[in-house]
């Protein structure tokens, strides 16, 4: 073989090489603020995909297994209030019961939504806010004892989350409802967004 044919064939190897070596890249150590903090709740009950384990401020990276579980507590009763908080904006849409909630105050009578504040007595604040007050002082949050379906513990830890899921979007309709319901309330008189509100959560 000619030393020339040698040597051509020699350089054209070494530039297939660098066109590999071009597509590969450099290998970069990711920086310090792109490494994920871990945290020791990243299996626990409500972590699904698309969001994954949604922590970005790191709040559960350094409690305690109790607190978690406050929390956790916190979370899924706020969620059931705020299902009962949908309900209760929609039901009144379409049915009042019958007779009086105080006297001289009918069912009838209370407006739907935040404007139904002003319209409760007192008396009525005071009995909700006792009987609140008392289920959460001398109850077992989250533990009603009655109406447990007999599940095996797969089908049981599905409905866990799917309460978990419902109680998260009924805590963001419930924002939705409520921003939507006072829009006005913040400056009387001022309707200026009415034209703009489309009844759909968060297309304004």
């Amino acid at each position: 073989i000619p030393e020339s044919a040698m040597k051509s064939a020699a350089v054209v190897a070494l530039a297939m090489l660098e066109s590999v070596n071009a597509f590969a890249g450099v290998a970069v150590s990711a920086p310090r603020s792109a490494i994920k903090m871990s945290s020791p709740y990243e299996g626990e009950l409500g972590v699904i995909d698309p969001t994954g384990f949604f922590d970005p401020l790191g709040l559960s990276t350094s409690i305690s297994p109790e607190t978690f579980e406050q929390y956790r507590t916190a979370e899924l009763k706020h969620g059931r209030v705020a299902q009962l908080c949908v309900i209760g904006y929609i039901v009144p849409e379409f049915y009042r019961f019958p007779g009086e909630i105080a006297p001289g105050i009918a069912f009838a009578d209370i407006p739907n939504g935040v404007a139904a504040i002003n319209t409760i007595p007192a008396l009525g604040w005071l009995q909700m806010v006792f009987l609140i007050g008392a289920v959460d002082y001398w109850g077992v949050l989250g533990d009603f004892s009655i109406g447990k379906p007999d599940l095996d513990a797969d089908e049981l830890e599905k409905r866990k989350l799917q309460e978990l899921q419902h109680g998260r979007l009924a805590m963001i309709a419930t924002l939705e409802l409520l921003r939507h319901d006072s829009q006005n309330f913040v400056s009387p008189g001022f309707d200026g967004l009415d034209n703009l509100i489309t009844g759909l959560p968060f297309l304004y």
